[in-house]
């Protein structure tokens, strides 16, 4: 599983570097290294990181087409508002999301940490959403539930993809001060 778990952590680490510089291609890119951790996760039985891959397929490819809509005159998309109603309400949807999946996963499968792993797929299903709608706020929520996920998958002896999480919290720093960047540049450039 080593090389599979490397091959798929440097496809994720492109995916989210493009991100983090509003790129286009992020989403090709992203889609390959979820086809890989769809694999990886099975195999750890970590079935609600498995699940939440399956979904990121499906909003990576609503975010491709919705960046597509909203790039700039350089070729990157433009960052969007969050309103705060909306952040709140996704937040609490993430937490219903969080104990649903938990229960279930408690309940009806033989999942190592049933309670845990779906609430870090649960929030990252809202940290995507805010990502695909262009939202700065999706990288504090991504640099929140990275940091977990760094320990849930030293804990399952998943040591590349471990790195990989604690390079995501590095890679979302960069990514938040760029996306905060871009959604200033707009209004100074109205000035």
């Amino acid at each position: 599983m080593t090389w599979i778990e490397l091959i798929g952590a440097l496809l994720s680490v492109w995916a989210v570097w493009l991100t983090a510089r509003r790129h286009p291609w992020c989403w090709p890119i992203g889609l390959l290294s979820v086809a890989v951790y769809l694999w990886i996760f099975v195999d750890a039985k970590l079935y609600s990181d498995a699940l939440l891959q399956l979904t990121f397929a499906g909003l990576l490819v609503y975010g491709w087409r919705r960046w597509m809509q909203h790039l700039g005159g350089d070729g990157r998309v433009q960052v969007a508002r969050l309103p705060r109603g909306d952040a709140v309400g996704h937040l609490l949807l993430g937490a219903l999301g969080a104990v649903t999946l938990g229960f279930a996963m408690h309940r009806w499968t033989d999942a190592a940490l049933p309670w845990l792993d779906s609430a870090l797929t649960s929030f990252s299903l809202v940290a995507q959403w805010w990502q695909d709608r262009r939202h700065t706020a999706a990288w504090w929520l991504w640099i929140a539930v990275d940091t977990i996920y760094v320990g849930e998958y030293v804990y399952k002896h998943l040591l590349i993809t471990s790195v990989l999480y604690a390079g995501f919290i590095v890679l979302a720093v960069i990514g938040l001060r760029a996306w905060q960047q871009a959604a200033i540049k707009p209004v100074a450039d109205a000035a």
